[in-house]
């Protein structure tokens, strides 16, 4: 399942202009990394006086969380971060490669024979109201996403693959004829009848099913269209998992404390406070010792040397799912949410968008200012997915090459006119490029003006949408437009699910492909690769090469930077873990002090 998460800012706040044109050509995505550990785990165990006071957690982010707590409808990473005691809805436990295994709020059965996934609840999983949780609180999250008037980001074209779903999606059924209850809608069992099963369904976060639930008893009464707006979801929300709301200021802030109900493994912590923090205070808020830990995305990597040095607190980190990247909008979005490609868009020439990329210099950016943290994605498929992923010998993607990106911008007849200072159109009209980024850290707002340095060298016209970076909400309210032309080029942060089938980010239909990518090549790679074929896995390595070789090709979307997820933890915090294992994250938390190391 793909999902926006936030601008990961880049760089140092002394950040050079000047220091950044005086780059070299050779970089080559190679540089030397931090490696992080996965786990820490204070040297004193846990207490009974430390695990009854709060435990501080810090968002890090320059806007106000949105406040979506339903997993259906949530669309970036803050709203997944500040709800996560709640459990998200979860459905599944995983193992260190992300397959589904037994143990979690539900098991999974796939039965090739039958083209079926059944999946059975725990009889003692009950909502943070004392709600059972039953057969069709599994059904309904594809009511959600898939209900015409939701527009929901976690739809996938994939999911047609259901029986039934294509007509429910289309308005043409009022149920999803190929999901049944087998001991009725009350009970443990749902089962999902497929078209055909796909290599993609044994791993958690696929694009071909939903792994979480909603409570349905709980939201019944309101309708699917208004549900996201709701006080169920907006200011009572319920949840399935180790923890449930107890206070929430909107925007800003909410706290838990345990669910009694919880089916799992019982939270140690009694009280849970998270608090939005901007990524410029963030170093100062934990030499203040303000907080625990911060949630693992966001923090600025230009941070990372001196929140290293910090004695009281440990680095733990894993390398991201998702990546950065460069979106160039060559179409719209119909009225069925179809992708349609303009051959008059702005940004229609593939030469224009490949010499905006060889433009600018991302290892130069990566080496220099991500301390280690993060470097130069060559495919659209990031690397912690390395079975998948072409090595940089075989796809370089776009190194910085300034003299070979004036040659393709002349080769497409952009040419400057009487001595003009910027190219014009083939046609001879003006060529104003307009550049969609989120405001972040000072250095992230100076590599955004890096960008824009180096566009104009290359002799383009190109400004920031509104004049400067976007609030977070406000780019992405214009981004998801159906027909938005406030944007010609945008840079946002996407993540994968841990299965990296990205048909939800780029498929024909999907909600996620903002920049209206749609050509036949693509939609048959995409099939391609959870079709009968590639249940051999070598066969489905090679058409997911083919895909990244032709996303470089097409370059609509083009990677920006792969990131590193990391944080730093308070030595007084016992049993933390990234661990895709750790399928208990917040109930094996402990404190061995009732105040921060």
């Amino acid at each position: 399942m793909l999902k926006h998460k936030k601008w990961l800012t880049l760089g140092v706040a002394a950040l050079s202009l000047m220091g950044l044109t005086a780059c070299s050509n050779q970089a080559n995505g190679t540089n030397k990394h931090v490696h992080f550990s996965q786990s820490y785990t204070a040297s004193q165990p846990a207490t009974k006086k430390g695990n009854h006071s709060t435990l501080h957690v810090a968002e890090v982010n320059d806007a106000p969380f949105a406040g979506m707590s339903a997993p259906t409808l949530q669309s970036n990473q803050e709203d997944e971060d500040v709800y996560s005691p709640g459990g998200n809805g979860s459905l599944f436990h995983t193992n260190k490669n992300y397959e589904i295994v037994n143990g979690g709020l539900a098991n999974l059965k796939l039965n090739k024979k039958k083209n079926t996934a059944l999946i059975t609840l725990k009889k003692n999983a009950k909502w943070s109201n004392g709600q059972k949780v039953t057969a069709k609180d599994v059904e309904y999250p594809y009511e959600i996403v898939a209900n015409p008037k939701t527009k929901a980001q976690s739809f996938s074209n994939d999911m047609d693959d259901i029986k039934g779903m294509s007509a429910y999606h289309k308005g043409k059924a009022s149920t999803i004829s190929g999901i049944t209850f087998p001991n009725g809608p009350k009970g443990t069992k749902t089962l999902i009848h497929f078209n055909h099963l796909t290599p993609a369904m044994k791993y958690a976060g696929n694009d071909f099913t939903q792994d979480v639930v909603e409570p349905y008893q709980y939201i019944k009464n309101v309708p699917i269209s208004k549900l996201g707006e709701s006080s169920q979801v907006r200011k009572h929300p319920i949840f399935a998992g180790p923890y449930k709301l107890k206070k929430q200021v909107q925007g800003e802030s909410t706290t838990w404390v345990p669910n009694k109900y919880y089916y799992g493994k019982k939270p140690q912590i009694k009280h849970i406070d998270i608090q939005v923090v901007s990524s410029n205070n963030i170093e100062a808020a934990f030499k203040a010792k303000k907080y625990d830990f911060a949630f693992n995305y966001g923090i600025p990597s230009e941070q990372y040397p001196k929140i290293h040095a910090l004695k009281d607190y440990s680095e733990v980190g894993t390398p991201d799912q998702g990546y950065t990247d460069f979106g160039f909008n060559v179409g719209h979005a119909n009225k069925s949410g179809v992708s349609v490609m303009d051959p008059n868009s702005k940004m229609h020439s593939a030469n224009l968008r490949k010499a905006m990329l060889y433009s600018i210099n991302l290892d130069m950016i990566a080496k220099k200012l991500d301390n280690g943290i993060d470097y130069r994605g060559n495919t659209m498929i990031p690397l912690v997915f390395h079975k998948y992923h072409t090595s940089f010998a075989s796809q370089p993607g776009y190194p910085y090459n300034m003299a070979k990106a004036k040659k393709l911008l002349k080769a497409a007849g952009y040419t400057k006119k009487n001595g003009s200072k910027y190219v014009t159109k083939p046609n001879g009209k003006p060529l104003v490029i307009h550049f969609g980024c989120m405001q972040g850290s000072s250095a992230a707002k100076a590599t955004d003006e890096y960008f824009l340095q180096q566009w104009h060298k290359l002799g383009l016209d190109v400004k920031f949408t509104t004049g400067k970076p976007m609030e977070m909400n406000s780019f992405y309210s214009e981004l998801q437009k159906p027909k938005q032309k406030a944007m010609d080029v945008f840079e946002a942060s996407f993540g994968v699910g841990s299965e990296p089938t990205p048909t939800s980010m780029y498929g024909p239909d999907a909600a996620d492909n903002m920049a209206h990518l749609n050509t036949k090549e693509n939609t048959k790679l995409l099939n391609e690769m959870n079709d009968k074929k590639s249940f051999n896995l070598k066969h489905r390595i090679k058409i997911f090469h083919e895909w990244e070789k032709y996303m470089n090709k097409k370059a609509v979307y083009s990677p920006e930077f792969y990131d590193s997820l990391w944080t730093a933890v308070n030595h007084r915090v016992t049993g933390y873990s990234l661990s895709p294992s750790n399928n208990e994250f917040w109930s094996k938390l402990g404190l061995n002090s009732a105040k921060l190391k």
